[in-house]
């Protein structure tokens, strides 16, 4: 493992210095662009931001504005102003230049970047696994090809622009600007001529770069601007805010806005690209998951629109419910997209339970004792939660009552077992109007639990990955445990476990190869950081858990690694400050990514981060109303 502490330390200290005279040169820069004029800069001290030098440094400058696609150009000459009046004759002569109001500091921004290193590699050093002379971290590095002296470049920043993740995007992205792009339309071949080429020279590089926003400039940093500490207004702003983006965001039916790519401001699912887009794809389980979402806000803001949101939300849910008969009696599960998922009635109960508890209203009270019907009638003989009711591919998409060993592994699922376990221990320690449901609930809840804990690891252990990811079932033994039969070694170890293994798998401080690893999680080191909400539920959860059982040093640990783990997510939440290059930032302002540099937005991007946001702010702040499972 590499020492990178020195790098970063270097880097933070870079980062935090004044930069009053790139502020001062972006405003030049936008009084140049709209006079034309020459920029003068020679009274402006740049001497420990940028080590220019002659015929190499590269400057780009790219102007951004909503509703248009950047515009941009780069050069290199004698000196640091020559190059900057290159590049700003040369956008003034770019036919879409008149489209930008530049003079208007709130309506176009202004990015400078400049490389600060460059070294050339073989083609067969490129990689993204390895840290060594070859490797390319999006975000960080830049790519450029060179022929005949012509170069063609990658910049670190197109990576948040263009919404990419990895090398591979960045080479279809470049190879498309080679004379290889006019070779053929398909990029795999386009790939392969590259691969087998003898023409190209290699380089990989790094800059720095600056954004302005309004009167002043940012310092960005893998394209994005940064935070340096943990901050609990910070948590609060960004639950309200990406939670609010939700409501502005539903649908009249009670859907929420499932998808949105924030780059280029539409709504197919990368998932699901074939959809129309009058019937794009929506998931019946991330649907919940907003449900929940809105429940924490309102919990913390007591602002009734949340409320009404979820019930609104609710209702979508029950339209889509159907029956059928169990040996407790009717039984209730959610069935969308020819599907009925233990997920889908689980997380649906979770909602559901939490919406009772926290307005006491009781309205829905057959509903939600006819899923919890539903999901014990799903526990199998030795404890097993089947996974599918209805699947289309098994049994004619007919219910799956009499399933063979085959079908019931085909259809098994790592995540649907802990929310179907969460959803029943809501209701175990919760629903006070049918003690003997309840006590059925707590029997079978206690046989899958088992179940999970102990014999899953055997029977499926090719699902379990070194970065532990059943959030859900840590989420349902701290509620379980709320019931001191329920108070195993077995279930805390399990939480337990898995918390210290989240945190073991945690880049710090001194050992993230780049800033922002630091609070992200790993598979293995070196792989590129996971900005985690959903795993981090799971580890609130453990925090809850341990401070219900009194375990203290536990708990402060738990405390420390959630704060931790929160600050690098703080990096995916969409504000003013760096949504600088999406095409309609207004739209997705206030919204949370999936990561660094994708721009993808989906309804449980939100929910995850803003849940575990909502779990920690609750952690050491009073709030004006209190639900269970908190």
């Amino acid at each position: 493992m590499q020492d990178f502490k020195l790098q970063n330390d270097k880097e933070r200290e870079f980062l935090s210095q004044d930069f009053s005279a790139v502020n001062e040169l972006l405003k030049r820069i936008r009084t140049a662009l709209v006079s034309g004029k020459s920029v003068k800069i020679s009274d402006l001290d740049f001497s420990k931001i940028i080590d220019f030098k002659k015929g190499v440094t590269l400057v780009y400058i790219t102007l951004f504005q909503a509703g248009y696609k950047s515009i941009r150009y780069g050069s290199k000459r004698d000196d640091f102003e020559t190059t900057i009046n290159r590049d700003i004759e040369m956008l003034r002569k770019n036919k879409k230049f008149a489209d930008y109001n530049v003079e208007d500091e709130n309506k176009c921004r202004i990015m400078i970047e400049y490389v600060t290193e460059r070294h050339q590699i073989k083609p067969s050093e490129l990689n993204s696994q390895r840290f060594d002379n070859g490797r390319f971290e999006i975000g960080i590095d830049g790519l450029e090809l060179r022929k005949d002296g012509i170069s063609y470049y990658y910049m670190p920043t197109d990576a948040i622009v263009l919404s990419h993740m990895g090398l591979s995007a960045a080479l279809r992205t470049l190879v498309k600007k080679t004379p290889i792009g006019k070779m053929t339309n398909k990029i795999s071949e386009r790939l392969e001529i590259l691969k087998n080429s003898k023409d190209y020279e290699y380089y990989l590089f790094r800059t720095r770069a600056f954004i302005t926003f309004k009167d002043k400039c940012l310092p960005l940093y893998r394209g994005n601007i940064r935070y340096t500490e943990f901050d609990y207004d910070i948590l609060y702003n960004q639950v309200i805010k990406s939670v609010e983006w939700c409501l502005d965001n539903m649908y009249e039916d009670g859907r929420f806005l499932y998808y949105y790519e924030c780059s280029d401001d539409t709504y197919i699912d990368h998932e699901h690209p074939n959809r129309p887009i009058d019937n794009l794809y929506y998931n019946d389980l991330r649907h919940c998951g907003g449900i929940i979402a809105c429940l924490r806000a309102y919990q913390l803001s007591d602002d009734e629109k949340f409320l009404v949101a979820a019930q609104k939300a609710i209702n979508w849910s029950i339209s889509i419910t159907k029956s059928h008969q169990t040996q407790w009696g009717t039984g209730c599960y959610a069935f969308y997209n020819n599907k009925s998922k233990l997920g889908g009635t689980g997380v649906l109960l979770v909602a559901m339970m939490q919406y009772r508890n926290i307005t006491g209203d009781k309205s829905y009270d057959e509903f939600i004792k006819g899923y919890a019907r539903h999901i014990m009638s799903r526990v199998y003989t030795n404890g097993e939660i089947l996974g599918y009711y209805i699947h289309p591919a098994y049994q004619n998409g007919q219910p799956l009552i009499n399933m063979s060993d085959e079908e019931r592994k085909a259809t098994f699922s790592f995540y649907y077992p802990g929310e179907a376990l969460l959803g029943l221990g809501l209701f175990a320690n919760n629903f006070d109007d049918d003690d003997e449901l309840v006590n059925e609930v707590r029997r079978v809840g206690e046989i899958a639990l088992d179940w999970l804990v102990d014999e899953r690891p055997k029977i499926y252990a090719d699902l379990f990955t070194a970065l532990p990811s059943d959030a859900w079932l840590m989420q349902a033994i701290e509620e379980w445990a709320k019931d001191e039969h329920f108070r195993k070694e077995s279930y805390f170890n399990f939480v337990f476990g898995d918390a210290d293994t989240m945190i073991e798998k945690t880049y710090t401080r001194d050992n993230s190869p780049y800033i922002d690893y630091d609070g992200g999680y790993y598979y293995e080191y070196g792989d590129h950081y996971f900005p985690d909400g959903a795993r981090s539920e799971g580890l609130v959860a453990a925090y809850y858990l341990a401070r219900f059982l009194g375990r203290k040093d536990l708990e402060e640990k738990l405390l420390k690694a959630c704060k931790h783990v929160a600050m690098c997510q703080f990096h995916l939440f969409n504000s003013e400050e760096n949504n600088y290059s999406h095409k309609n930032p207004a739209r997705s302002l206030n919204s949370i990514r999936f990561k660094a540099t994708r721009q993808w937005v989906r309804v449980d991007s939100i929910q995850h981060v803003s849940c575990f946001f909502a779990r920690l702010y609750m952690a050491e702040n009073a709030v004006p109303k209190l639900m269970c499972n908190v």
